[in-house]
């Protein structure tokens, strides 16, 4: 009888541990930040970046940051306008030579705001 309550007390003991750390353990975030965007930018400018990639960080709504919601947007149009995604698994451009020059300059323009926010 001894064996069977220490067994017990030890599985309640291991069960209410669980119970306390599901408790407080807080749901995952994860928030896209401007250095994201910004390395984001970077690989796809150098057709480094693989579809898959780009749709996790473009594809879903960056609801903390307005501005950085609107860049993503924009980029999520530059993909729609100019994008040529079956030519990354060839290892050429994501976008053409239009879309190519409009992403530096989005990628140069966040760049440039990010480093005045941080001022």
């Amino acid at each position: 009888m001894a064996l069977y309550l220490l067994v017990f007390g030890v599985c309640l003991l291991v069960m209410g541990a669980v119970l306390l750390v599901l408790m407080n353990a807080g749901t995952p975030r994860y928030r896209t930040e401007p250095k994201d965007l910004i390395a984001l930018f970077d690989k796809a400018l150098e057709s480094k970046v693989s579809e898959t990639e780009w749709n996790a960080l473009i594809g879903y709504p960056i609801r903390h940051d307005e501005y950085l919601d609107n860049v993503r947007r924009r980029a999520s149009h530059l993909m729609d306008t100019h994008g040529r995604r079956w030519q990354i698994a060839q290892g050429k451009p994501l976008l053409n030579q239009e879309g190519y020059a409009e992403l530096k300059a989005l990628r140069d323009h966040l760049a440039a705001h990010t480093a005045l926010r941080q001022r």
